[in-house]
């Protein structure tokens, strides 16, 4: 009886939150291409989130099979004339096609068009990530402080850069920064490398370089996360502690900044991971996702939002890399026809095609491993 309680509770607890969320973003994601693909006149044939065998559906007077499938990792939506889910032409059946079919077609459609289509869903996906954080943003503001050191950690970086209680710090590498926050979210992506702070002191201004040293922290759930830090702490006495409210459009503006901000921040940890500055074990993968569904679900709804937006950002980004099967390898493959006046040919997208899948197994096994070890460590 033990056991089927421990096994429930991992259900409710992980793996229902991540379904819900995933199957959340999947279908924005989908159904951006849904809708430009609609608009552009092209026949839709199913849309489905989750892969393999259909549990439960229907087919709509369009003639579209709206379904939900077995494996919860992700969607897809197939066009008249696609071989399978990827998108990929299938050519014997386009060769068949009179020409009004193939005009139906997503490969017979106009550049443009299919190129529209293609970027809808990751578009849709930072739409979802605004439109998020602005009802966030809308409903319960956010907690501010100003950016005054109220406490230099002995032997930090900060201590051997000069820093000192009382000091305001104005901008980070010419940028200016407005809260308490700004400093920690654009410190927290640089360690290892240097920044100049400029801070203000008794009414003058001083430039103070360091080096945010790498330091391994754990989060209020024991998660191990790898982060850059300068040594400085703020308190309700010199920092204003406070609760920012934002009108409707504020927030609109706060949550296409905060939205940006993710994206900027996710490039800047790929360079990190390319150059060194952090360890690839800090990518995770699906299972680090559930966990991270869960140990959000149990600090309520508003923290679950937080995270699909967050993860929706992510699923726009990744769609958008120019690699082959994803969205950002067909855009890719279109530019490359824009150029040419002609799309490859069948056999080098064919070949473009495995190269693609093999690279995103490859990093989908790589990720799924770092996860395991970080629940083994």
């Amino acid at each position: 009886m033990e056991g089927l309680t421990g096994i429930f509770g991992f259900l409710t607890g992980y793996i229902v939150p991540f379904v819900l969320v995933l199957s959340l973003l999947v279908f924005i994601h989908e159904m951006g291409h849904y809708l430009v693909g609609r608009w552009s006149g092209i026949r839709i044939l199913a849309f489905s989130v989750g892969f393999g065998p259909e549990l439960v559906g229907y087919s709509d007077k369009h003639g579209t099979r709206w379904k939900l499938s077995l494996i919860p990792l992700g969607g897809y939506v197939r066009f008249f004339g696609d071989e399978d889910a990827s998108s990929k032409p299938d050519e014997g059946q386009l060769a068949r096609m009179s020409d009004a079919e193939r005009a139906q077609s997503f490969a017979g459609a106009k550049l443009w068009k299919r190129a529209a289509t293609v970027a809808a869903g990751p578009i849709a996906n930072f739409i979802l990530a605004i439109a998020i954080f602005t009802v966030l943003f809308s409903i319960y503001g956010r907690s501010v402080a100003d950016p005054v050191v109220a406490e230099v950690k002995p032997g930090s970086v900060a201590a051997e850069a000069g820093v000192v209680p009382g000091d305001l710090l104005i901008a980070i590498d010419g940028s200016k920064v407005q809260t308490f926050d700004d400093v920690r979210r654009y410190v927290s992506i640089r360690p290892m490398q240097r920044i100049v702070v400029t801070i203000e002191r008794n009414g003058e201004k001083i430039d103070v370089p360091m080096v945010p040293a790498r330091t391994d922290m754990t989060d209020q759930f024991g998660n191990k996360i790898e982060i850059g830090l300068i040594g400085i702490v703020t308190n309700q006495e010199v920092g204003n502690f406070r609760q920012q409210t934002y009108t409707p459009v504020e927030a609109l503006r706060e949550g296409t900044l905060q939205t940006w901000h993710i994206v900027t921040g996710t490039f800047k940890y790929i360079g990190n991971l390319v150059s060194g500055y952090m360890k690839p074990d800090q990518l995770g993968g699906p299972i680090r996702v559930a966990q991270a569904s869960g140990q959000m679900a149990t600090l309520g709804v508003a923290a679950l939002l937080q995270l699909a937006a967050v993860l929706s950002v992510s699923i726009g980004l990744l769609n958008l890399m120019p690699v082959p099967v994803l969205d950002g390898g067909h855009l890719m493959f279109y530019a490359i026809e824009a150029v040419r006046g002609k799309p490859l040919g069948s056999s080098a997208q064919e070949i473009a095609f495995r190269v693609g899948l093999a690279m995103v197994l490859s990093l989908m096994v790589f990720a799924t491993w770092n996860d395991i070890s970080a629940l083994i460590g």
